[in-house]
């Protein structure tokens, strides 16, 4: 079972992947919302180094013509998980990681500042794997145990709070059977 060390940030388990892309949270902002991506480097393609690479900007824009147009961005999430459920911590949880862009949920912009980002390597169009959803439910229930307030109802897709910029983690995310698996963590 994983835990949330809730005075670090860091997860006891999995690897940890420090990216300077990201600052402090504003002050007196709770966590309060989960955000949920897909992220395949390069597009359509899964394994390598290319997220982490991203994420802690070594991507070489040479490996690849997709990694020329973004090689430059500053963008991180807290937690990766890979195809055969790995994980990978970016972020501690109180930082503020650059996962959701320009973005609202409630009225409240800047998801950024009161969210945690988990990016699964996948793309909109292909099922996720059985141990993505496996070790998702677990990230989330370690997660919610050291901040209650994300609720269920506060569990989104990065299309949730970016609508028409964003489409992860798309219509092969199985959001029923992920709803189900963190419903039964609370029983």
């Amino acid at each position: 079972m994983l835990r949330l060390n809730e005075q670090t940030g860091w997860i006891d388990e999995g690897e940890h992947c420090p990216s300077p892309n990201c600052d402090a949270r504003p002050a007196g902002v709770a966590v309060d919302l989960l955000v949920i991506h897909g992220i395949s480097l390069p597009p359509g393609e899964f394994g390598g180094p290319w997220i982490a690479d991203l994420f802690t900007n070594r991507l070489d824009p040479g490996r690849h013509p997709y990694f020329a147009q973004i090689h430059a961005l500053r963008v991180s999430a807290h937690f990766l998980l890979r195809r055969d459920g790995s994980l990978i911590q970016f972020v501690p949880t109180t930082r503020r990681a650059w996962h959701a862009g320009v973005s609202t949920f409630g009225g409240r912009e800047r998801c950024n500042d009161f969210s945690i980002g988990i990016e699964l390597e996948g793309v909109d169009d292909q099922p996720y794997a059985d141990a993505q959803y496996d070790r998702l439910a677990e990230l989330t229930q370690a997660i919610r145990v050291a901040y209650p307030e994300i609720t269920e109802d506060r569990i989104v897709g990065h299309s949730d709070i970016a609508p028409g910029r964003k489409t992860d983690p798309g219509n092969a995310f199985d959001w029923a059977r992920y709803r189900r698996s963190i419903q039964g963590e609370a029983a």
